[in-house]
C-alpha cells in the first residue's frame, strides 16, 4: 500500500478546510442559490399541524378572458424559480411582463397575455390532515 506523500496530505487537509469553511459559510450566509454549498431551503421548514399549506401557481390571462396556468412548458418558468423570487415579484409586479413575453415567443398562435398574476392556494390543514377548504390570495398582479 502507497502512503501519501507529506505535500499530498497538505493538500487534501487544504481542499478539506475549504471544502468544511464554504459549508460553514454557506449554512450561515448562504440561499438556495449557493447549493450545495448553501441550505436548500425548500426542504428547511414545516408547517404546523394546524396551518394552512401553500400551493403557489402563475397564471395568465388572455384578451379573451381566458386563464391559462404559466409553466415550464408553455412560458419557460418553473414553479421553484417563482417561489424563489415571490417577494421580487409583489415588490415590483412589472417584472412578471417577462412571463407574458416568453409565453407569446413560446406560443405565437396564442393569444397574447394582458394579465399575469401569481397566486397562492392556502389548503385547509387541522391535526396535520387536510379539510378539503381553501382560500386564494393572489400575491402579484401585472397588468398591459
Amino acid at each position: 500500500m502507497n502512503t501519501l506523500s507529506a505535500p499530498g496530505r497538505a493538500a487534501r487537509a487544504l481542499v478539506t478546510g475549504l471544502a468544511a469553511a464554504l459549508l460553514l459559510a454557506g449554512t450561515v450566509w448562504g440561499s438556495d442559490d449557493h447549493f450545495p454549498f448553501g441550505p436548500f431551503r425548500m426542504y428547511a421548514g414545516v408547517n404546523g399541524p394546524d396551518e394552512p399549506a401553500p400551493d403557489p401557481r402563475v397564471e395568465g390571462v388572455d384578451r379573451t378572458g381566458a386563464v391559462v396556468v404559466l409553466t415550464e412548458r408553455n412560458a419557460g418558468v418553473r414553479r421553484a424559480e417563482i417561489e424563489g423570487q415571490q417577494q421580487r415579484y409583489a415588490d415590483d409586479p412589472a417584472l412578471l411582463r417577462r412571463l407574458a413575453d416568453a409565453y407569446a415567443r413560446l406560443n405565437p398562435a396564442a393569444a397574447p397575455l394582458i394579465e399575469v398574476r401569481i397566486v397562492m392556494r392556502w389548503h385547509g390543514i387541522t391535526d396535520s390532515r387536510p379539510t378539503g377548504t381553501h382560500t386564494e390570495e393572489t400575491l402579484a398582479r401585472w397588468r398591459a
